[in-house]
């Protein structure tokens, strides 16, 4: 028991000092997307990827302005180099027998899962939402 507490402390610690120095590089740049239309956040994501932002975090609910959102994170680090072209898709739907069969497509196109969240359709009910990624 001992040593997995050592090896969680040290994993910890490990851990810690990367996000440090990674601080130290220099300071990240974040872009927030939001909109209630996922065509318009598939679009907006591709425009951020093309400018270097990769996917971070995703919610979807109320917003500030009082509409229902999809409401993506995004961050850059400019010193990095080398990050390579990104394509994003965005995948809506009520039914999740019809998500499980669109994951599937991607995925056999080479997209990854990033995150997902739930949203409302423009009729009220709820979707799921997935931000798949794939390195292009």
């Amino acid at each position: 028991m001992k040593k997995i507490v050592l090896l969680t402390a040290a994993v910890a610690a490990s851990l810690a000092m990367s996000t440090a120095a990674k601080a130290a590089d220099g300071p990240l740049e974040y872009r927030v997307l939001a909109t209630s239309r996922t065509s318009t956040m598939e679009k907006e994501l591709n425009g951020a990827a093309a400018a270097g932002y990769r996917f971070s975090k995703a919610m979807g609910g109320k917003s500030a302005n009082g509409g229902q959102e999809v409401i993506v994170a995004m961050v850059k680090d400019p010193a990095a180099s080398g990050q390579g072209s990104l394509k994003y898709r965005l995948l809506a739907t009520t039914k999740t027998s019809t998500m499980q069969r669109e994951l599937q497509e991607a995925g056999g196109q080479g997209f990854i899962l990033m995150g997902l969240t739930v949203g409302k359709t423009e009729l009220g009910g709820d979707e799921v939402v997935t931000i798949l990624r794939r390195d292009d």
